[in-house]
Order: structure tokens, then sequence, then C-alpha cells
């Protein structure tokens, strides 16, 4: 069975992901039961707001005051469906999905959007523009993330965490980094330790 939890709950991973990744990650185990930080529309309208800048929305923008409908919640959810999928293909060297695949860009397609240039105090500063109302723009913003991510450079270095139980992804940013977070790496090593003391 699934269960909620809150933002600070998949805070395992490190901070810092790529925004694919950190949508990807909204879904884990923790203390061996499957949790979701965007399951409730009041628990994803949360997470939007929290990534508002990362989705092209200085100060929250117009995803301050958006209430979300479950229909667009379940968007969400498929679409991060979809994401994880693919980001797993790419940590397996596996074929990607052509379903998830499709599903990725139509959310894409959903709303284009383009950079804006604009000249103030602070000097030159860029935001993101469309003319599609917020849920779908970040929707696709999401989606274009990932696309950006798994055609880039970064792709290379995507990873899944293979602690016991988890199923949280990761950039490897260090040559030694090897688990999505401290606490997972701690966890496989008390396991390999464990397993080795069985084994004598």
């Amino acid at each position: 069975m699934t269960t909620t939890g809150h933002p600070a709950s998949a805070a395992g991973a490190e901070p810092g992901e790529p925004l694919a990744v950190e949508f990807a990650n909204t879904l884990f185990r923790s203390r061996g039961r499957l949790r979701d930080d965007i399951a409730a529309t009041d628990q994803l309208a949360a997470w939007l707001q929290g990534h508002a800048t990362a989705l092209g929305h200085a100060n929250g923008g117009p995803l301050a005051d958006v209430e979300l409908t479950d229909t667009q919640t379940a968007d969400f959810l498929a679409l991060r469906d979809a994401i994880r999928s693919l980001i797993r293909a790419a940590t397996e060297n596996d074929q990607a999905c052509e379903e998830d695949l499709a599903h990725l860009n139509a959310c894409a397609a959903a709303a284009p959007h383009w950079v804006r240039l604009r000249f103030g105090k602070d000097g030159f500063t860029t935001n993101v523009a469309t003319d599609r109302p917020p849920v779908p723009a970040a929707l696709a913003a999401l989606a274009g993330s990932a696309a950006a991510l798994l055609a880039g450079p970064e792709r290379h270095d995507l990873r899944a965490c293979h602690a016991p139980g988890c199923m949280m992804f990761f950039l490897k940013d260090h040559p030694r980094r090897e688990w999505c977070s401290a606490g997972c790496g701690n966890r496989a090593r008390a396991a390999r330790h464990y397993l080795r003391h069985r084994e004598r």
C-alpha cells in the first residue's frame, strides 16, 4: 500500500539533483514502506510551489495560488511514472518504452514556452514565458526537464541507488559516489557487513 509522506521525507536523497530527478524521487521507500510525496493535491501543490523557480516561475508566480484538481494530480503522477521508467531505462542501458516517450512528449507539447529577456535594477534577467495556464505549463516544464536530462551529457551520470530497499535516482557527481544519500550508503555498508559475518 502507498502511504503519503511530506516534502521533507524524500530528503534522504542529496539536495540539488536535476528537477526531473527530484520529481521522480517523490516516490520512494522509507523504512520498508512505499511513500508518495505528491499523491494528494495539496502535497503536489506544495511541491510545485517549492520548485516554482526551477519550473520558470520566480517567487512562486502563478503557481502560488493554483488549486489543483484530482485529474490534474493524476496527470502529474502519470508523467512521473513515465519519467521514472525512462530514467530506469537510461540507468540500465535498456530500451525506452515507446508509450512513456509518447506521454512525456505530449506533456511537453501541452504548453510551449520561450525565454523572455528583461532588464531591471539587477541588470539582465530571464524568465520562462508561456501563453498557457500554470498547471499545464508546470507539467510541460517537468517533461522538458526530463527530456533535456535524458538527451544531455548528464545522462551518463544518472544512477539508480542500489542500497537495500531504495528506489531513488541520482547524478553521480563524484567518482566515489554510489548511493543517493549518506543514509543509503550506511545501510548498504551495514548490509554487506552483516552478510560477511553471516557467511563466516
